[in-house]
Order: C-alpha cells, then sequence, then structure tokens
C-alpha cells in the first residue's frame, strides 16, 4: 500500500480524519443547508476523494436514470457520443447525470439546444436536486445572448496570441530544463519550475474545449487534463465554493475554506498555516501518486498521456551527461516548484476571501446560476493590462467562469456588455490585487462563521 507521509505526527492525522468524518456525519443529518442542491452529496464519503469517484457518487445523487438529464428533461446521447463535435469525452463520463450547468455554459451558440429534442427519451420524474437556475430573462441567460451577438465583431487576432504564448511557454520550458541539467544551476531549476507552471495554466485554456494538442501539454506537471477536466470544469466550474466543489473537498483537512467550526477546530485553523508550503510543494506529486494508488486498488484512472510528464526528464537525460539518477531527482525538485508557484497562483487567484461566498453563507432570494458565479470570485484587478498574465494567472476570472470555452484573449472584449448586464441584474465585479488575495485567503482559513448576507448585499 502506498504511504504519504507528511511532517507531523501519525497522531495528528489520525485526530484530523476523525474530525473530518465527525464533520460529515453533522452535515448528512442536516443536508438541507447546502443551498445549492436539494442532496448532501455522497462522495464527500468517500475516503479516498478522486475526480472520477466524484462523477460515480453524481450518478448515484442525480437520479437521471442511466441517461443525461438537462433541465426536466431526459436525453439519450450514445449515438451521439462519437459525432460530438466536442470530442466523446464529455458525452461519455457525463452519462447518467445532471448536465444542464455543463450544457450551458459550454454551447454559447443556440444551435445545440434545438439539436437536442431528437434525442429526447421523456420528461424526468423527479425535480431536479440543484436549486440554481437558467431562466430565460435571467442574468445568465440575457449575458450569454449578448455575448453571443457580440462574438462575430471581436477580432481572432487576440486568441492567436494567446496560442503564440503558450507555444512559446512550451519551448521555454523544454529550453529552460536542458539548461538547467547541462548547467546544474540552482537559479536555472527554480526558473525550469516557473516557467512549468505557466505552461500547465496556460494550457488550461484549451482543456474547457473541443479536443486539441495543446490541452495535452497540461499533463507535463504529473497533473492529468481528463481528471481535471472532471475536477476543475465539472464540478468547480459549475458549483464554485459548494459542498459540490471538488477544488474544495480535495485539500480537506490540511486547508478548509467552508466556514465551519465543527469541520475545522481551533488548532487545525493554525496549523494548517504551517503546512501550508508543503501542501502546496507535493500538489502535484499527490494528484499522481493518488490517481496510482487508486488505479492498483479500485478502477484505472490512468491514461496513454500521463506518459508526456516523462518527456521532460528524457529531455534532460538526452541532452546532457547527467545519470539517470540526477536527472530524475532534478526533475521531481522542478516538479515541486512548479506545484509549490501553481497553488501560490491559483489558491490565491479568485475564490477565497471572507467577503466571497462559501457553503453555509447567505445567498442571494434570485438564484441565477450567473450571479453565485459572480458571487464565489474576487477578481485579479493586477492583470488585467496584460494577456500574458491573464493567460498564466487564472485573470479575467469572472468571465472565464461564465464562458469556459472562450479564449482567455477575447474575454476582455466583454466587459462593457457584462457590466451592463450586471448592473440591470443587481451584481458586482469586485477586485482585489495578488496581495489582497493571499490575506483574504489565509483569513477565510481561519473563518468559522457564516455571512449572514448575501455577498450582493455585504
Amino acid at each position: 500500500m502506498l504511504q504519504f507521509r507528511f511532517a507531523i505526527s501519525w497522531r495528528f492525522i489520525k485526530a484530523i480524519c476523525c474530525q473530518k468524518f465527525l464533520f460529515r456525519a453533522m452535515v448528512i443529518e442536516d443536508w438541507k443547508n447546502c443551498c445549492i442542491s436539494k442532496k448532501f452529496p455522497s462522495y464527500r464519503n468517500s475516503r479516498v476523494i478522486t475526480p472520477f469517484g466524484w462523477l460515480v457518487s453524481k450518478r448515484d445523487d442525480d437520479e437521471a436514470e442511466g441517461l443525461w438529464r438537462i433541465r426536466d428533461t431526459l436525453y439519450d446521447f450514445t449515438n451521439f457520443i462519437d459525432k460530438h463535435p466536442g470530442g466523446s469525452f464529455w458525452l461519455k463520463e457525463t452519462k447518467g447525470t445532471d448536465i444542464t450547468e455543463l450544457f450551458e455554459a459550454h454551447h454559447l451558440s443556440s444551435l445545440p439546444a434545438s439539436l437536442i429534442d431528437s434525442y429526447k427519451v421523456r420528461d424526468a420524474m423527479n425535480e431536479r436536486i440543484y436549486t440554481l437556475t437558467m431562466h430565460e430573462n435571467g442574468f445568465y441567460q440575457t449575458l450569454k445572448r449578448r455575448v453571443r451577438d457580440k462574438l462575430p465583431t471581436i477580432d481572432v487576432k487576440r486568441k492567436r496570441n494567446s496560442d503564440n504564448i503558450h507555444l512559446a511557454l512550451l519551448l521555454s520550458t523544454f529550453l529552460s530544463v536542458v539548461f538547467t541539467a547541462r548547467w546544474n544551476s540552482l537559479l536555472l531549476l527554480i526558473l525550469a519550475g516557473t516557467l512549468l507552471c505557466w505552461t500547465v495554466i496556460a494550457a488550461h485554456n484549451y482543456f474547457h474545449r473541443r479536443d486539441n494538442w495543446r490541452m495535452y501539454t497540461f499533463n507535463l506537471a504529473m497533473l492529468n487534463v481528463c481528471g481535471w477536466r472532471i475536477s476543475h470544469a465539472m464540478s468547480h466550474h459549475m458549483y464554485p465554493n459548494s459542498y459540490w466543489d471538488l477544488e474544495l473537498s480535495m485539500f480537506e483537512p490540511f486547508l478548509c475554506w467552508i466556514p465551519n467550526e465543527h469541520m475545522k477546530t481551533l488548532t487545525l485553523r493554525y496549523i494548517s498555516f504551517l503546512i501550508e508550503p508543503l501542501v502546496y510543494a507535493m500538489t502535484f506529486l499527490l494528484d499522481i501518486l493518488t490517481r496510482i494508488f487508486y488505479s492498483i486498488r479500485c478502477t484505472n484512472i490512468m491514461y496513454w498521456h500521463d506518459l508526456l510528464n516523462l518527456t521532460i526528464p528524457l529531455s534532460m537525460y538526452l541532452c546532457s551527461d547527467l545519470t539517470l539518477f540526477m536527472c530524475l531527482r532534478q526533475w521531481l525538485f522542478i516538479i515541486m516548484v512548479a506545484s509549490f508557484a501553481f497553488c501560490v497562483i491559483g489558491l490565491n487567484a479568485a475564490h477565497h476571501d471572507p467577503k466571497i461566498y462559501h457553503e453555509g453563507d447567505a445567498v442571494r432570494d434570485d438564484r441565477d446560476w450567473g450571479l453565485f458565479q459572480v458571487d464565489t470570485i474576487i477578481d485579479r484587478s493586477d492583470l488585467k493590462s496584460s494577456q500574458f498574465l491573464v493567460l498564466t494567472h487564472f485573470g479575467d476570472h469572472c468571465l472565464h467562469h461564465l464562458f469556459p470555452t472562450l479564449d482567455h484573449g477575447i474575454l476582455p472584449e466583454l466587459y462593457p456588455i457584462f457590466y451592463e448586464t450586471l448592473d440591470e441584474f443587481k451584481g458586482q465585479l469586485r477586485e482585489y490585487n495578488h496581495f489582497q488575495h493571499i490575506l483574504g485567503q489565509h483569513r477565510q482559513l481561519l473563518r468559522v462563521k457564516s455571512n449572514l448576507k448575501p455577498p450582493g448585499l455585504m
């Protein structure tokens, strides 16, 4: 059995786990407090949480009868899986689940909505378990129509700029790891790790879309694009800062942002500050080790493209005089630097601050899905002047959540209609710089009291 050892005692780990399962038992008894759904997500009862386990549990929770549910209708897309323009993965993995939010957010055109009628089976017998709405006259659908009308007028050159930035980062990463191996420099190791981090974040721009070669560069850091399409695109993007958000639960109990005193004791709150750097540095390694462990003990969740991460040590070995052992050692250091930088950027990018909605806080009376996204985000104000910074630091975060298939280079053109629609529906786009986000994220780790007013009224 694989054992993951942290620089803390086994007794402390055991205490943390007991606290975690005690909390789960409590929230199951009162799952109605899970405000965006009528059911507590069953995946949170699992000892090992993975994206694929999340999907298995979602099939049980959604009760879509082995079909695909969109709003109150069941569809059978079996014969359409291989014809899906976005790739077969999206439909294969979501079979048996409610894909309402996923369908709406990933299809800007009105054409898909008209095509799915031929795959209709029947109306669903039960109500949706999710309480978020997408009414035609609501915030999100109104904004979506305006964005659809705006897109033909936007210069596609900005999209090509994103492609050029990503390619330059990819080539720079491989050059830096080769120079690192040849010159054995600590500064070059750190530079290589930073460039790898930026390449991975830029690759995130591409895995929300139809299958493409650029999305596979996400795998260079021991991550996997298929797993992250589930944990990030299907879970986090659709249900941010809720019990359904894997990007919350996969860091628990070591980092816990849900404001609940039963989930994080006073001791655990402050110890999370001490172990936070270790968690940051080990995130990428733990990701692949967890998938290997799960594949051995349960179901295989490894893919052929998991081998792509080996191209980095292979390049180092072939282009230098280092031994294989030394190449592997330097590679692991590069991965840890990339992992640390990724978490510093990603976990302090938009979602964690006491003023941001987290599970247990008060919500708006208007349950529009788009307004819910706005309430779970504070954007980075210090990135908007640079397309490079936006692409490598999860910039324009709110618009990206609302329209994940659009290239980051296009998003700045949408701000005028975004602000106009926000004003109409009493929404507000809030902004912080990175330092404010870091402070806010740590305050959120300490917060245990729920906000009694929705973000729009705070």
